[in-house]
């Protein structure tokens, strides 16, 4: 899977998002900051974007996924 395919579809599912991808081939970094997780647990979150990019990690295109998901509240405050 290409970085840029994995930030388009990630970017489609999650309108208005703030979507970074990072990878070294098939190992992924994944940050998205989104309005969608509010009230959302963590789980529910990873299960929200494994939803999206499950069928690339079926086919062996994606190995490793290493997500951050954040509301931009949360992100805020990690950032401040």
């Amino acid at each position: 899977m290409q970085l840029e395919e994995l930030s388009s579809l990630l970017s489609e599912a999650f309108p208005g998002a703030d979507v970074d991808v990072e990878s070294d081939g098939s190992h992924f970094n994944i940050l998205i900051v989104s309005d969608a997780f509010e009230g959302i647990r963590a789980v529910k979150k990873q299960q929200m974007v494994y939803a999206v990019i499950n069928d690339h990690i079926a086919n062996g295109s994606m190995h490793a996924v290493n997500m951050r998901l954040h509301t931009p509240a949360q992100w805020a405050e990690l950032n401040s």
